[in-house]
This record gives structure tokens, sequence and C-alpha cells, in this order.
């Protein structure tokens, strides 16, 4: 998903009463956000945004 304010890529790590918890997608601390602030991406700008994060990944030596 897309946070609307900052256009920022984030990963839903849970959900709790109503909020989502969130990281973005290049590393940072999770946090609470609320659903109406985010973009949620469709199926095609969705698997973009994984193999992005995954060759990042395979570049910097972490895989899994």
């Amino acid at each position: 998903m897309r946070e609307k304010a900052t256009g920022r890529l984030l990963e839903v790590m849970d959900k709790i009463a109503g909020r989502w918890q969130a990281r973005p997608l290049n590393g940072g601390r999770e946090r609470d956000i609320d659903p109406v602030d985010v973009v949620v991406l469709g199926e095609r700008e969705s698997l973009s945004v994984q193999v992005a994060v995954a060759n990042q990944r395979s570049r910097r030596g972490v895989l899994g």
C-alpha cells in the first residue's frame, strides 16, 4: 500500500481495532496507520513493488 500523505510504500504487519500496524518497505519502525490514509495497490503495482524489494535485498545480500 502507499501512504497518501508521503507516497511511501508500506507493508501491513497486523490489523488491530480498526487500525493497521505498518512499516516502510525499505525498513523502519512499525507504526499505527488509519486505513483511510493509504491507497491499497492493485495486483500489478503490488507485484512490481515486491520484485523491486526482492532485487534490493538481493543486491544487499539479504535473501529470504
